[in-house]
């Protein structure tokens, strides 16, 4: 309880403090009570503040949609990573589990590499399709008359992720240099290009997995137990694992037709919830939510900082924060069962 009680305004305040920043830096330097006064007059809709013209252009058509975009995928991916964990009752489980991001990935080279004219609306399309079918495959797979087994789902999603990886391999060969180029771009992963309809989809997206999840943490804390004693409790587990699943598959296949892939929020940040508060889904769900925006935010802020003027994609900031940090959650772990 204690940690609940500081916990809570530290992440709020976090968010709007990073989500400020992120507003103000940038090519063209804007000050924190400047950026205000223009969220304030895009809210608005009227002038109440003086701003210059062009600073309250550049923070409405770019620099907001892209932060609303980076606390939406943000919140999404944790608040998935934190089911699929639940799910698998596997800390180290990730939405990729369900095979959603390689098969989105798969149906976005398709697009860029066997379709180079169908524009950036086709590609976002194609990823989302092609995400929500794969992880429907692999649903089927693991579905038998007795249930649905999680060890089948997992190795059923990884043996689609390698089938979609040679698949992708195929068509990078296959790739011209500038399609190539596209490809690889996309597989890291970006925020820089925020358009308000990708933000409008992302946040219709995150408020209805949120609500389907906040209706889900009393069943999925019971299948922390096991699913004989969820069972034994009442609880339709394959339902429940379908009604999972999809959801993830939607708030995951949405956030990467949006970004492209960003990896290692969904991993890092529900593990790292859970260590200071507990297995409790109902805390645990919105609580990684809020760490997952304000952290997607950050490395946001530092793709577009260290090389600045030019921009790294948000998905290789992600991955050179997440990776060390989970070695060092995995050593103190390993310290604590020898």
């Amino acid at each position: 309880m204690e940690n609940q009680r500081w916990l809570w305004p530290c992440l709020l305040t976090g968010l709007v403090i990073t989500s400020l920043l992120s507003v103000s830096i940038g090519p063209l330097q804007i000050s924190p009570y400047t950026s205000f006064n223009a969220m304030v007059n895009w809210a608005t809709g009227q002038e109440l503040a003086s701003v210059a013209p062009h600073e309250q252009l550049v923070i409405n058509n770019v620099r907001l949609p892209r932060t609303i975009l980076a606390l939406a995928v943000g919140a999404t991916l944790a608040q998935c990573g934190a089911v699929m964990q639940g799910l698998f009752r596997n800390p180290l489980a990730d939405p990729g589990i369900i095979g959603v991001s390689s098969g989105a990935a798969l149906g976005a080279a398709i697009c860029i590499v066997l379709f180079p004219n169908g524009g950036e609306y086709l590609v976002a399309f194609s990823a989302f399709v092609a995400g929500l079918a794969t992880t429907l495959i692999v649903y089927r797979l693991a579905a038998s008359p007795s249930g649905t087994s999680v060890v089948l789902l997992l190795l059923s999603g990884v043996a689609v992720a390698a089938l979609a990886g040679a698949g992708i391999g195929v068509l990078t060969y296959m790739a011209n240099d500038m399609a190539l180029r596209d490809l690889t771009l996309w597989q890291m992963g970006s925020v820089a290009g925020a358009q308000w309809h990708y933000v409008i989809l992302s946040l219709i997206a995150l408020a209805v997995i949120s609500w389907q999840f906040n209706q889900s943490a009393k069943a999925l804390n019971a299948l922390l137990l096991g699913e004989a004693e969820a069972r034994h409790l009442g609880l339709d587990v394959d339902k429940l694992k379908l009604k999972l699943i999809v959801l993830c598959a939607i708030g995951v296949g949405i956030a990467v037709a949006a970004t492209g892939i960003i990896g290692f929020i969904g991993l890092v940040v529900p593990h790292l919830v859970r260590m200071i508060i507990g297995p409790d889904h109902r805390l645990l769900l919105p609580l990684s939510a809020m760490l997952g925006a304000a952290i997607l935010v950050v490395a946001d802020i530092g793709a577009r900082s260290i090389v600045a003027p030019s921009e790294l994609p948000v998905g290789l900031v992600t991955a050179l924060l997440g990776a060390p940090f989970f070695i060092i959650l995995l050593l103190k772990q390993r310290n604590k069962l020898v």
